[in-house]
């Protein structure tokens, strides 16, 4: 996604680019294969393409950098511009780098919670008295591609592309869930709709970035199986959607959303954080059982790196998509079950995942050049050399 759009804002700024070089850098060259970044390149651009990737080299600013340059039919050089994708899809010149993001005047929890107090009105309150009634509208697209995501998801059947040659799931999970009873038949269904959006999203379907795309199966699945399981009205998965929504703007002016910065803490973490909080404010919770549930979901992911297989986000992006829906739900219930107070706030958790961050290696940050890609790469070699 951050590609892409990338490359249509250097292309409106330089017409008549014929010949595109893009070189990869960092995270985004170890994993662009598996990220489909060529796939999208050449649907944005019909011309002649050049990619080189240098997974070795990191610009100073962010592990997923990209740099393009556009010439004209001559060869002449039209335009060069370095950009940073920072996660869920959206890019930064290293001009645009340093300018924050601040959806909200207040840049904290524990701001948003006094607001609260003071107010009397809950978190979705708070986003509809800054963002405007038009927030319902946005929220109302959103929602209709991951209601749409989900179910595209559940009819398809078949192997997802890639070198991994990996089985949808989604439908016989949810078969077998269907014809199941109690944890199996609940617990089941929510896989089944994790499942569906993140293989929608490894076949290159339409997903929304929740906040990331190798997330994006999280906080849907929840929502979806709220509401019918409950048969709630519309308006109250908007509202659940507002809550997680601003339980990730809090987190992406904090700390990142973006595993090649702080690893998959910082995407399936977040995504459960989004989602407990949307479930527990739909189950009726308090805003401090709200926070409490954030604050699980970020907490029990700590230190949770970002190693997929080949650059796919494949495994174990999709398998954690499903865990973690399940995770969002029981955080939801165990704050539930509490008058809200706890220990840890979520603003503490917040900049605790962001420390942890810093401190894991790059091998564990969406280079698939530690953990479980680096062993099964290892493992598929001894395979293959007993084979021969």
């Amino acid at each position: 996604m951050g590609p892409s759009d990338a490359l249509r804002r250097f292309m409106k700024a330089h017409p008549g680019i014929r010949k595109l070089k893009v070189t990869l850098y960092g995270s985004l060259a170890a994993t662009g294969k598996g990220h489909l970044t060529e796939d999208a390149l050449k649907a944005v651009f019909d011309g002649e393409i050049e990619i080189s990737e240098k997974p070795d080299e990191f610009l100073s600013l962010h592990p997923n950098a990209f740099e393009f340059k556009g010439f004209n039919e001559a060869g002449d050089l039209l335009g060069e511009e370095v950009y940073y994708s920072i996660g869920g899809g959206t890019v930064k010149t290293e001009k645009e780098f340093f300018l924050k993001d601040e959806t909200y005047p207040l840049n904290s929890m524990e701001k948003v919670l006094d607001w609260c107090e003071q107010t009397g009105k809950s978190l979705w309150e708070f986003v509809e008295e800054y963002e405007g009634e038009e927030i319902w509208d946005f929220l109302q697209d959103i929602w209709s591609v991951m209601d749409e995501s989900v179910k595209r998801g559940l009819r398809k059947e078949g192997v997802l592309p890639g070198e991994l040659h990996i089985q949808r799931k989604a439908w016989s999970y949810y078969i077998k869930a269907i014809n199941s009873r109690n944890i199996i038949g609940y617990k089941g269904k929510v896989f089944a709709y994790a499942l569906a959006v993140s293989e929608e999203n490894a076949d290159g379907g339409l997903i929304v970035t929740a906040p990331t795309c190798g997330s994006c199966g999280i906080v849907p699945s929840v929502l979806y199986f709220l509401r019918e399981d409950y048969g709630l009205a519309e308006e109250k998965i908007l509202r659940g959607l507002a809550t997680a929504g601003l339980v990730g703007a809090l987190v992406r002016e904090n700390a990142s959303i973006s595993g090649a910065e702080v690893g998959c803490q910082g995407e399936v973490g977040v995504a459960c954080a989004m989602a407990a909080a949307a479930a527990t404010q739909i189950l009726g919770g308090t805003v401090y059982q709200i926070e409490y549930a954030a604050e699980m979901g970020i907490e029990h992911h700590l230190g949770l790196t970002c190693d997929p297989v080949l650059g796919y986000v494949q495994i174990p992006c999709i398998e954690r998509n499903a865990v973690a829906a399940i995770r969002a739900l029981e955080c939801a219930t165990y704050a539930l079950l509490s008058d809200g107070r706890h220990m840890i706030s979520f603003d503490v958790a917040v900049h605790t995942m962001k420390e942890t961050g810093r401190d894991l290696p790059s091998a564990y940050k969406e280079t698939a050049r530690g953990g479980l890609a680096l062993h099964w790469r290892d493992k598929k070699k001894e395979v293959d050399e007993n084979s021969i």
